[in-house]
């Protein structure tokens, strides 16, 4: 029997033999546009019809930039513990708990070495399913060891940043990975090893005043937020309202805090253009 009916009003489908379409089979973006998700995989996670970058994590990204999606990951087992007993809805423990399962992540961020284009390279890339990417003990300690393996083996090293700033359940110890990833970064400086920060969306607090804008480039990606504070704590601190666009990637750059924006079907080749040139 066919699956519609032809009627006076045209073809009718009965209710009980309509098949719903797979969940996550296509992908809106916020201006409308529509597009099946085997297809935005295959163009970076970007919609070839408007540019729209969608959100993505390490996964993501490793498969983007390392050749044939192969890599090394550094400290995948590493996990946050709780040295303060925090307790604000729930433990601070049971939250960490909650995370993995739901994320089927570590913590914030993974580090990684491969090669791109046949280029050795060490990525450090966060994800913001972790509790907001937020910047606690184990994310500062996994990219400090990750800048020393980019010191022995003295290979160009990239962050990818995607955070809301430092994880107040860890309170002072999440700050002091500011200072020590920096310090990290300026023996990487000294050891004259290239060091590449992508601000992807959203790129905030105590990361931004950070790692994220120490790089010898700091590139974005478009249309991503990158400040300290939001647009309304900031309204609300100095009184006024503020530029059209602001804290957007594209503002960042005309204010002279960012080298270059790109998008990221060109990442890999653009990056790998950018260390032939630092090598030679």
């Amino acid at each position: 029997m066919a699956w519609f009916k032809r009627t006076d009003k045209g073809i009718k489908t009965s209710t009980a033999e309509k098949k719903d379409a797979p969940d996550g089979l296509w992908f809106k973006t916020p201006n409308g546009n529509i597009i099946h998700t085997r297809e935005l995989k295959s163009n970076a996670y970007v919609c070839p019809d408007d540019d729209f970058h969608v959100k993505i994590g390490s996964k993501e990204y490793f498969e983007i930039l390392f050749d044939n999606n192969k890599f090394t990951e550094l400290d995948a087992g590493m996990t946050s513990g709780d040295p303060l007993k925090f307790v604000d809805t729930k433990p601070y423990s049971v939250r960490i708990q909650d995370s993995i399962k739901k994320s089927e992540l570590k913590d914030a961020v993974r580090t990684a070495h491969g090669k791109m284009n046949g280029l050795d390279l060490v990525v450090a890339c966060m994800d913001f399913s972790f509790i907001g990417g937020s910047m606690g003990s184990v994310v500062g300690e996994k990219i400090a060891r990750a800048i020393d393996h980019s010191l022995k083996h003295k290979i160009p090293f990239l962050m990818i940043s995607k955070s809301g700033g430092a994880r107040m359940m860890e309170a002072g110890f999440s700050l002091m990975q500011m200072a020590k990833t920096s310090a990290k970064l300026a023996l990487l400086d000294q050891a004259a090893i290239p060091y590449i920060s992508l601000l992807t969306d959203p790129t905030t607090g105590g990361v931004t005043a950070s790692y994220a804008m120490l790089g010898d480039f700091n590139i974005a990606e478009p249309e991503a937020l990158i400040g300290f504070a939001g647009p309304r704590v900031i309204r609300e601190t100095i009184g006024k309202d503020l530029p059209k666009g602001f804290q957007s990637s594209e503002f960042v750059l005309e204010h002279g805090f960012l080298d270059f924006i790109i998008d990221r079907r060109q990442l890999k080749a653009r990056l790998t253009t950018l260390l032939n040139l630092l090598n030679n």
